[in-house]
């Protein structure tokens, strides 16, 4: 099955709502809060998996507990028709932990977490020295809500 051909339903947004929330919830966990078999959850589960629809479990850990991680937000404009260029080279860098492209003034958004404040500005001289990359702006994160 392809993604292009599988569109979720209620009950796969419900089941990804669940996980957001608790990413390790068992299958019986799952079919009972949402009132089907666990064999259903397991199998929409797969399903979603194998369409590319979720494509991993990840851990949120408490925010002071990276308390030291410098978080930076910076939108990046690209020259011309640089941008998979200048995308391949971001995600090299392991600083980067998403990319987005967007529109408007800015083409990229990428989120930073840095080690240190000399890593962080390590960081942004790397990424303004990328051919393609015209102009960068970067915001640090100073709290989460």
């Amino acid at each position: 099955m392809t993604l292009a051909k599988y569109i979720p339903d209620d009950l796969d947004r419900r089941i990804i709502a669940h996980l957001r929330a608790d990413g390790r919830a068992s299958l019986s966990k799952l079919s009972d809060a949402l009132g089907v078999a666990r064999g259903t959850v397991q199998n929409r589960l797969d399903r979603l998996i194998d369409t590319g629809t979720l494509l991993g479990f990840t851990v949120r850990v408490r925010e002071d507990y990276e308390e030291q991680t410098v978080h930076a937000v910076m939108m990046i404009e690209v020259v011309g028709k640089s941008t998979t260029q200048v995308i391949r080279r971001l995600r090299g860098l392991p600083e980067i932990y998403s990319l987005h492209t967007t529109n408007g003034n800015w083409d990229l958004v990428a989120n930073i977490r840095a080690t240190s404040l000399s890593d962080f500005d390590r960081v942004l001289r790397e990424v303004r020295m990328i051919d393609g990359v015209a102009n960068s702006e970067t915001s640090l994160l100073l709290s989460s809500l």
